[in-house]
C-alpha cells in the first residue's frame, strides 16, 4: 500500500470525543477532519461498529479515515455502546437499541458546526450490517452507504445458518464477542469509572450463543434487521462490496436486484477485509473510489461512477488447491446491471455411472451416499479472513466420503457468473437430515479445487420459518442453491459435483447418521454461464492501493496462525485446531499494549454423530505501566440426538487477582437441525 504522508497535514484528530444519547448513556468516538472544518463545513462518513477504535481496529482506522479525512471529510469511528470506550452494556447483534443510537449519532453529527448536513455511513461486516439496516429508518442526514463484508438477510446468509443448517462458525463467531464484550474501556479516556464500566459488561453482556440458537429457524428474531423484508425502505444509494473467499458474497447479487435506488456492487478475490486490505489480492486503490462514491453523492461532483457499469467482478483463473492464496490470477469482467442477460443457464445432467453431462440420461440409476464425519476437515471456514491458512485444500480426501458425478474433459474454457444449482431427486432414511453440495475445477493431474457449495437442512426443503420433518424413503425433489462465484474451468478440466450427507465442522451435523437415495432422474446441474464481452477489456483498471500512516505500534510478542487436522488412530478420534495468536502489540503513541489470542478445537470420534464437539479458548490482556488486566473466555458446544448442550466460562484479572468469575450451563432442545 502506498503511504501518503502529506495527506494528513491538515487533518485535525480528536481522539475521544464523548457522544451522549438520551437516555443518558454516552458514546465514544474518535474524529478526523479537515483542519478549517469549522470554517468551512464538510460532509461527515460515519463507521459505527463493537471493535475498540482504541486499540484492535486503530491502525486500519487510521489509514483508512486519516485518508478519507485528508481528501475533505468529517470521520467518525464510533464504538457501539456498550463496546470500546463506550457506555453501557452490548447485549446482542444489531438491536433495536443498536440502531436508536445510531439514529442519535447521525443527528449529533448532523447538529456539529464542522459538518454540513451530508452523512455518509461505510462499514465492513458489522458496519455493513448497521449500516443497511439504518438506511432502512430513513434518517434524513444520510444521503448514501458504502456496505462491505454484510448481508440482506440475518437468517439465510449470515454467520450462524446456512440453508437451514448451523454454521461452525456460529460457535466461532459467538466466542469472539464473548472476548470483546468482556473487555474493559482504556481508564486513560473514561477515567476512575473504568471498573464499574467492566463489570457492567462482565455481569450483564451474557452467553450470546443461548440467543441463536434459541432461534433455530427464521422467526421474528431473524428477520429484525433483515433489510430484505422489504427492500423499499431503502432510499439513499448504496455500494455494496465483498470477495470471493468471504462469506458475504451472495447479498451483493440480492442487493443489486432487489434495490430501487442508485446502486454498484464490486466483488474481488478477497477474504473478510476492505479491498485496499484485500487478501487474496490483488488489493485494489478502494479509498479512492470510495472517494469518488463519496464525492457524487456527498459533495455532487460529476465522478463518472454512475457511468459505469451496475457489477464489477473479479473473473478467477483455474489454480491448484491450496489453503492460503496470496493472489488469485484473473481479470476484471463487469455487467451493465444486475440480473445480467450475458448470463445463460448450462444445464448437466446427473447420469448412471457418476457422469455429468449435458444430453439427458437414456436410463436411471439410484446411487446412495452415507458419509463419514470426516468429510468436512478440509473445507476451510465459512468466511475466510486470510489469517490462519484457512480456505478449503484439495477436495479428493472429502470426495472420498462423497457421492460424485464428474463431466468429461472439457473441450473448450468454460466460464460461469452466478449461483449454480443442484437439483436432486432423493430420499432420506432418518426424519432429520442435511445434504452439502460442492463444485470442483478438477485440474489435469486430478488435484481438485472447490470453486463454490452450498448447504440445505432438508427439513428447510420449503420454508426457513416452518420446517418439516421427513418422512423416510419418500422421494422429494429440492433445488440447492450454491454460494455465487464467477470461475474459468480451462479446457481439458473437468467439473466435478460432490455430494455429502454430512460438512463437520464447517456445519453441525445432524442427530443421527443418514443414508440418501440420490436418484439420477430429475438431478441436474445448472450453471450461470457467461461468455466473454468485448467490452470487459475497455473496463477502466483500479488504481493501486493508497491510505494515510499507520498508528505506531510495535510487535513485542510475535503472531502465530496455525491450522492443523489431527488424527489418533489408536482413539479413533479426529480434530480440526485452531491457532490465532495475535501476539503482543504495543501502540506506541498512547502507552498502550494489548495481547489477544484465540484456541478452537472441533473434535468428532469414529462415525459418533453424538461425539461432535467444539470448544473455543480466548485470552486477552491490556496493560500500562503498574496497571493491567486479562480475560479468560471458553465455551463449549455439544449435543445429543435431542438437545445442543452450552458450557461458558468467563474469568477476569486485575494485576494477576481474580475479581470475577462465572459459568453458565445450557441445554436448548434440537428444533429440525
Amino acid at each position: 500500500m502506498k503511504t501518503i504522508a502529506a495527506i494528513v497535514e491538515n487533518v485535525r484528530v480528536l481522539e475521544h470525543v464523548w457522544i451522549p444519547m438520551s437516555d443518558g448513556i454516552r458514546l465514544a468516538a474518535k474524529i478526523w477532519m479537515p483542519q478549517n472544518a469549522n470554517q468551512e463545513p464538510v460532509p461527515a462518513i460515519l463507521e459505527y461498529i463493537p471493535y475498540r477504535k482504541r486499540d484492535f481496529e486503530a491502525v486500519n482506522d487510521a489509514i483508512t479515515h486519516g485518508y478519507l479525512a485528508g481528501n475533505g471529510y468529517a470521520c467518525l469511528r464510533v464504538d457501539l455502546r456498550g463496546s470500546g470506550d463506550s457506555e453501557g452494556v452490548l447485549m446482542d447483534e444489531y438491536l433495536s437499541q443498536e440502531h436508536d443510537d445510531g439514529l442519535e449519532v447521525l443527528e449529533w453529527i448532523s447538529n456539529q458546526p464542522w459538518c454540513n448536513g451530508s452523512i455518509g455511513m461505510i462499514g465492513i461486516s458489522w458496519g455493513g450490517f448497521n449500516g443497511l439496516q439504518i438506511a432502512a429508518l430513513k434518517p434524513p442526514a444520510l444521503k448514501a452507504i458504502i456496505t462491505v463484508c454484510s448481508t440482506d438477510d440475518r437468517y439465510a446468509d449470515d454467520v450462524h445458518y446456512m440453508g437451514g443448517c448451523l454454521l461452525g462458525d456460529n460457535l466461532s463467531w459467538a466466542s469472539t464477542m464473548f472476548a470483546f464484550n468482556s473487555c474493559p474501556p482504556d481508564p486513560a479516556l473514561v477515567g476512575e469509572k473504568w471498573k464499574e464500566m467492566w463489570f457492567q459488561r462482565l455481569e450483564k453482556s451474557g452467553v450470546w450463543l443461548k440467543k441463536w440458537l434459541d432461534h433455530q429457524h427464521r422467526d421474528d428474531y431473524w428477520k429484525h434487521g433483515s433489510v430484505c423484508e422489504d427492500f423499499s425502505k431503502i432510499q439513499c444509494p448504496v455500494m455494496a462490496v465483498s470477495g470471493w473467499a468471504d462469506g458475504y458474497t451472495n447479498a451483493v447479487f440480492r442487493l443489486l436486484s432487489g434495490l430501487n435506488v442508485p446502486r454498484i456492487g464490486l466483488i474481488g478475490p478477497w477474504s473478510h477485509k476492505y479491498p485496499h486490505f484485500g487478501v487474496p489480492g490483488p488489493a485494489i486503490g478502494f479509498l479512492q473510489e470510495s472517494l469518488r462514491w463519496w464525492d457524487k453523492w456527498l459533495k455532487n461532483k460529476d465522478t463518472g461512477i454512475m457511468d459505469e457499469p451496475m457489477l464489477r467482478v473479479w473473473m478467477q483463473n483455474s489454480l491448484p488447491p491450496n489453503t492460503i492464496y496470496k493472489k488469485r490470477p484473473g481479470r476484471w469482467v463487469a455487467e451493465r446491471e444486475w440480473p445480467s442477460a450475458n448470463i445463460n443457464t448450462l444445464k448437466y445432467h446427473l447420469h448412471p455411472g457418476h457422469k455429468l453431462l449435458t444430453n439427458p440420461p437414456g436410463h436411471h440409476e439410484t446411487l446412495t451416499i452415507q458419509s463419514p464425519l470426516s468429510v468436512g476437515l478440509f473445507a476451510g471456514k465459512w468466511c475466510s479472513y486470510a489469517a490462519p491458512p484457512d480456505l478449503p485444500g484439495d477436495q479428493r480426501e472429502e470426495d472420498g466420503g462423497a457421492l460424485i458425478f464428474e463431466t468429461p474433459p472439457l473441450d473448450k474454457p468454460l466460464e460461469i457468473m452466478g449461483a449454480p444449482l443442484l437439483n436432486l431427486t432423493f430420499s432420506s432414511n432418518e426424519p432429520v437430515a442435511m445434504v452439502a453440495v460442492r463444485l470442483s475445477d478438477v485440474g489435469e493431474d486430478d488435484k481438485a479445487t472447490r470453486v463454490t457449495y452450498g448447504l440445505l437442512n432438508l427439513c428447510h426443503r420449503h420454508s426457513h420459518e416452518s420446517p418439516e420433518i421427513l418422512e423416510t424413503e419418500r422421494p422429494y425433489s429440492v433445488q440447492i442453491k450454491l454460494n455465487n462465484i464467477a470461475q474459468n474451468f480451462p479446457a481439458k478440466h473437468r467439473l466435478r459435483v460432490s455430494i455429502s450427507t454430512s460438512y463437520w465442522p464447517l456445519a453441525w451435523p445432524p442427530p443421527k447418521p443418514v443414508r440418501l437415495n440420490v436418484y439420477t432422474k430429475n438431478s441436474s446441474l445448472e450453471l450461470p454461464a457467461r461468455s466473454p464481452q468485448k467490452t470487459d477489456h475497455t473496463l477502466k483498471p483500479f488504481q493501486l492501493p493508497e491510505g494515510a500512516p499507520r498508528a505506531q505500534t510495535t510487535q513485542l510478542e510475535p503472531i502465530n496462525h496455525k491450522w492443523r487436522v489431527v488424527r489418533d488412530l489408536a482413539k479413533e478420534e479426529s480434530a480440526l485446531e485452531v491457532l490465532i495468536d495475535n501476539g503482543t502489540i504495543s501502540f506506541d503513541d498512547i502507552d498502550w499494549i494489548v495481547a489477544s489470542r484465540a484456541n478452537e478445537w472441533y473434535t468428532f470420534q469414529s462415525d459418533s454423530f453424538t461425539s461432535v464437539r467444539g470448544e473455543t479458548l480466548w485470552n486477552r490482556k491490556f496493560q500500562r505501566g503498574e496497571w493491567s488486566v486479562e480475560i479468560v473466555t471458553r465455551t463449549v458446544l455439544t449435543s445429543t440426538e435431542k438437545n445442543f448442550r452450552i458450557h461458558a466460562e468467563l474469568d477476569a484479572w486485575e494485576k494477576k487477582e481474580r475479581i470475577f468469575s462465572r459459568n453458565w450451563q445450557y441445554e436448548i432442545p434440537r428444533d429440525h437441525i
